[in-house]
């Protein structure tokens, strides 16, 4: 297992400094780890081994060794502890309610895996939240992941953050020069990670100090020991450049001398980056994230999958770059350089001018047929030609002309289908029968007036069925043996009472028998529609059959 404890470390304070504290360092991603020495988290590492803080860095980053660097790092925490960090690169993905750290590989991870290989940001949090005011977590993210299923997305996700531990996140290049300005003593933490384009979340007073410079202190005059002081200026230099002539120039000066072993380890650690020299060419430039987002969006508009445009150099954006510099007769190396960026930029703006002319070129003759294809159907006004344009051209030139013409004609045809159904039912009416409304609803079966007409129908099919009190009192009435004018002076009285018999011409209709129900009602008499001998009583007090 690569898990080396460092007397260095990320600290999370406010303005304390030579307190005890811990710290984890995991860096699952294969480049950064080969670059151990040289990487910026290592170079932070090493830049605070002045300070009380334990320190822990998981290069590696298989599964048992990230949980074993967890381990070891809640292990670290004593009573003595009063601050911790954790800062941690690679691959992230969430399942909506934690995020995870995926262990070193490629490959689209699926649920399972994540939840038995992956390191969880959870319990990180949960021993940040002791230290609150005094807890930094921060993530580096090397590319946007693709996953598996509908259980993952991509990235850490919105985090649940204690109270009082800070935040820290963004891509892998951001975080590089953020940690670059950390190692420096008195660098105010969230001013140095917004000017580092980080998203900052959770507690973050402007006065945040990860490394506090450190107090004056008398310097005793030491007597010089012969060879220390070249030793140290020529390593001053050797290391401020970082070039491998100059780690050989010093081993060759001072082959046991006191920085060896960091020549030594800085030489392997450039051996094993083929491409060491592109990438610092490409770190001077210091690029921001919308400057990554247009050489993502360059490389897309020439063919070459960037996996997305999000500013994140990630497997995706490097291979698309390789492919592109292998194309154009550059090394291919995955980093870009000033010279091929303004290269890709002008290829990119040429491909961009030659797509719009392209695309002019299809829209000429979309439109030169759609002409054509109109003059020979909707421009002549029929209905079916209208309809044939709008089929082939739903969008197209005259779209809006042919919509509105054969609304026309739908409003047309609406209303002639409401003056027949008018009519139809008009012609139930005046037959008021069971049969004519059934007819009606034949003809009309969802017409403005296929309720009323089954109402009708329930009417006249319950009035229709024989009730003996009625067929009584009809027989009653046809003893009385009323003749013409006796019924108009009986109608007469009904209209007189304003009980709306109809015309009073001696003819008992519906209308008349209603009267006479509303007459017999209001009198407490039996209410049948027919007269009896007491209800022409109470019509004509006076005796209507003398």
């Amino acid at each position: 297992m690569r898990l080396a404890r460092l007397s260095a470390a990320l600290i999370a304070g406010a303005t304390l400094a030579q307190a005890d504290g811990a710290a984890l360092i995991v860096d699952t991603d294969p480049v950064t780890g080969r670059r151990a020495e040289t990487a910026p988290m290592a170079l932070l590492a090493r830049g605070f081994q002045d300070q009380a803080l334990d320190t822990l860095v998981s290069r590696a980053g298989t599964p048992d060794e990230m949980r074993s660097a967890l381990g070891a790092f809640i292990a670290a925490i004593d009573d003595e502890t009063d601050r911790a960090a954790v800062v941690l690169h690679g691959r992230f993905v969430n399942d909506g309610s934690g995020a995870y750290l995926l262990p070193a590989g490629g490959g689209d991870p699926a649920f399972a895996q994540v939840a038995t290989q992956a390191l969880p940001l959870g319990p990180m949090l949960a021993v940040l939240a002791q230290f609150p005011g005094q807890a930094v977590l921060v993530l580096s993210e090397s590319e946007e992941t693709e996953t598996e299923g509908r259980f993952l997305s991509g990235g850490a996700g919105a985090l649940a953050i204690p109270q009082g531990v800070t935040v820290l996140r963004g891509p892998e290049d951001d975080i590089d020069r953020f940690l670059t300005a950390l190692a420096q003593p008195g660098t105010e933490l969230i001013a140095a990670a917004r000017d580092a384009g980080l998203t900052v979340d959770g507690f973050a007073p402007r006065t945040l100090v990860l490394l506090d410079s450190p107090p004056p202190v008398a310097i005793s005059p030491v007597t010089p020991v012969p060879g220390t002081a070249s030793d140290d200026a020529l390593w001053a230099q050797v290391s401020a450049r970082d070039q491998e002539q100059g780690y050989r120039d010093y081993l060759a000066a001072f082959p046991s001398g006191k920085h060896a072993e960091q020549a030594r380890t800085a030489l392997a650690a450039i051996a094993a980056d083929p491409f060491r020299d592109a990438r610092l060419a490409e770190e001077a430039m210091a690029l921001n994230r919308e400057a990554r987002q247009q050489i993502q969006r360059s490389l897309s508009l020439l063919g070459f999958d960037t996996r997305g445009i999000d500013g994140i150099f990630g497997k995706g954006t490097r291979g698309a770059i390789s492919a592109w510099q292998k194309q154009n007769g550059f090394d291919a190396t995955g980093f870009v350089d000033p010279e091929q960026v303004t290269r890709l930029d002008a290829q990119a703006e040429r491909r961009a001018a030659e797509l719009e002319q392209e695309a002019a070129a299809r829209r000429a003759e979309r439109e030169r047929l759609d002409r054509a294809y109109w003059e020979e159907t909707g421009a002549k006004g029929d209905e079916a030609g209208l309809r044939a344009y709008l089929k082939k051209y739903p969008d197209g030139l005259f779209a809006e002309v042919a919509q509105e013409r054969v609304a026309v004609f739908d409003e047309e045809r609406a209303a002639k289908a409401a003056a027949q159904d008018r009519q139809a039912w008009d012609a139930a009416v005046a037959a008021d029968t069971v049969e004519g409304y059934n007819a009606y609803l034949a003809a009309q079966p969802n017409g403005a007036f296929a309720d009323q007409a089954r109402a009708r129908i329930e009417q006249l099919t319950e009035a229709a069925r024989p009730d003996p009190a009625i067929a009584r009192a009809e027989a009653e009435e046809a003893a009385l043996n009323l003749n013409v004018l006796t019924r108009r002076l009986a109608e007469a009285r009904l209209d007189q009472l304003k009980l709306k018999p109809g015309e009073v011409d001696g003819t008992f209709d519906e209308r008349t028998r209603r009267a006479i129900r509303r007459f017999q009602e209001a009198r407490q008499l039996p209410v049948t529609g027919y007269l009896d001998q007491a209800t022409v009583v109470r019509l004509l007090a006076d005796g209507i059959l003398r």
